[in-house]
């Protein structure tokens, strides 16, 4: 029989454990890595994404995927992550996402930065915890031309040579281990 674990311990665990399914979801979508986002909802979950979705997680994640095959630069950073426990099964977290984008759209490619926030609603299942419920809404966005100077050629002034974030299978969080 295993030993029952301090509360307080065990509820940092879970703590910990959430943070890395969030940013595991956020590195799938980075570096175009299905698994990743799959593994971040409960298949009866739901996502409120903000307007442009509110449907099951099922969907949502379905369509995350479907759109990680096209290649464009993502970058997602949390913000401000609060996790609430619940009990030993239920937690509530909130997040600010602030997304870096370069889009294409009707020819012109351009940059976007988004902030979001997140709350999400955390159910522990055996094990595993996944987001039951996303709430999200939109707090700013901004957009802009490419100005890529690599600053103003401190850093080179031959882009070319340098490593650059890339999609699954070839990232280096894929190639450096």
């Amino acid at each position: 029989m295993t030993a029952a674990r301090d509360p307080e311990l065990q509820a940092l665990l879970d703590k910990k454990a959430i943070e890395e399914v969030l940013l595991g979801f956020l590195r799938g979508c980075d570096r175009a890595d299905p698994d990743l986002v799959e593994r971040a909802y409960w298949p009866d979950g739901w996502e409120d994404h903000g307007g442009t979705f509110d449907g099951p997680a099922s969907e949502w994640v379905a369509s995350v995927k479907a759109r990680l095959a096209h290649p464009i630069l993502m970058n997602h950073l949390v913000h401000n992550l609060m996790i609430e426990m619940a009990g030993p099964t239920r937690a509530t977290s909130e997040c600010y996402i602030l997304t870096a984008t370069r889009p294409t759209v009707n020819g012109e490619t351009f940059d976007v930065r988004t902030l979001a926030r997140c709350v999400d609603q955390w159910e522990k299942r055996g094990d595993e915890w996944r987001i039951l419920r996303r709430t999200m809404c939109w707090e700013w966005t901004e957009e802009r031309e490419i100005n890529e100077t690599w600053a103003r050629g401190a850093i080179t002034t031959d882009s070319s040579i340098l490593c650059r974030g890339a999609k699954k299978p070839d990232d280096i969080i894929y190639t450096a281990r």
